[in-house]
């Protein structure tokens, strides 16, 4: 059941935003001045019907509980896992919700009667971090779930890159004899701290196998402590290669893995200063100070939805493994 939390007054203006995941989707409205207004949770349909459905759903139930009238609705913007082409607001391959090719920015406005903007949930995760922690120059969102992936915000807008792939250092190899990657390289970064991976090279039953990994490692079993340094290490170069690459400043760290809180952050503090040690180059960037984990229950990727909605997308398919 969807669960409204008030956190301000209901302006004339209001957009509203969706970030949709495997099993529910978080939805904000936002007043022009991006504040967050309101915000509830509802759960996620599977299959093309319902994600539409739940799309339309979301958005009237929340504008119904604030009060508020359809013409008040700005726009809606929709962050969505997947392959996504901004241009034409269509979802491509979105496996864990059922989702092969579903054109649900045209489905969903003609239902709704507003602009409807879709965009990949870690870049829109990405501007919506940037806008909480009011980054203004330069800043990467990174995402530890069951995969690995990154969204780039230079002065207050999605980086994209060429061909949208910008950030994508979930399938950058850092060990070619490592394990066997997904996208059919060996040693990506996703193989050593994405949670699927690492769940799969642990292969014992769980229902938060990462966790579980890191219990036995305090134990001291020495299979979970070579996967613990894995994970530490593997978040730890992820961060190297977005600083090296793109100057960031600050990179974020989201996504399911950050529920291990400390656990999480301060091995990859570790990782990173471990690193440093015989390098004066890596030293100088102090990048183990340049890190952050986003609180858990952040609204950062419904709020960046919201803000994507509010700009014309750019032709694009960006991919994430």
């Amino acid at each position: 059941m969807a669960s409204a939390v008030q956190t301000g007054r209901v302006g004339r203006s209001v957009r509203f935003g969706l970030d949709i995941g495997g099993t529910k989707t978080d939805v904000v409205a936002v007043s022009d001045g991006g504040e967050i207004i309101a915000r509830s949770r509802r759960p996620t349909g599977h299959g093309d019907e319902a994600v539409v459905d739940g799309v339309v759903e979301s958005v009237e139930a929340l504008r119904s509980e604030i009060g508020m009238a359809a013409s008040e609705v700005l726009s809606v913007g929709v962050g969505i896992p997947g392959l996504v082409d901004t241009a034409n607001g269509r979802v491509l391959h979105a496996v864990n919700l059922g989702v092969e090719s579903l054109d649900l920015a045209a489905r969903a406005s003609e239902r709704l009667d507003v602009p409807v903007v879709v965009e990949n949930d870690v870049k829109a995760a990405a501007l919506g971090a940037a806008a909480l922690r009011g980054e203004a120059v330069s800043m990467a969102y990174l995402n530890l779930g069951t995969g690995v992936a990154a969204g780039i915000v230079i002065d207050g807008a999605i980086s994209r890159g060429s061909r949208g792939t910008a950030g994508e250092v979930g399938h950058i190899s850092v060990d070619p004899n490592g394990r066997l990657c997904t996208c059919g390289q060996r040693g990506c970064i996703e193989t050593l701290c994405g949670g699927g991976a690492l769940a799969r090279a642990w292969g014992r039953p769980g229902a938060l196998p990462v966790r579980d990994i890191l219990d036995a490692a305090d134990r001291g079993e020495p299979d979970a402590v070579l996967l613990r340094a894995d994970l530490a290490r593997g978040a730890a170069a992820a961060v190297r290669v977005l600083v090296l690459t793109a100057d960031v400043e600050t990179v974020v760290i989201g996504g399911g893995l950050t529920s291990l809180g400390d656990r999480l952050g301060d091995g990859i503090r570790n990782a990173l200063i471990a690193d440093a040690a015989g390098s004066p180059f890596l030293l100088s960037l102090h990048l183990d100070e340049r890190i952050e984990l986003l609180p858990p229950g952040s609204p950062a990727a419904a709020l960046g939805a919201a803000l994507v909605g509010a700009h014309t997308p750019q032709e694009e398919i960006v991919i994430h493994g």
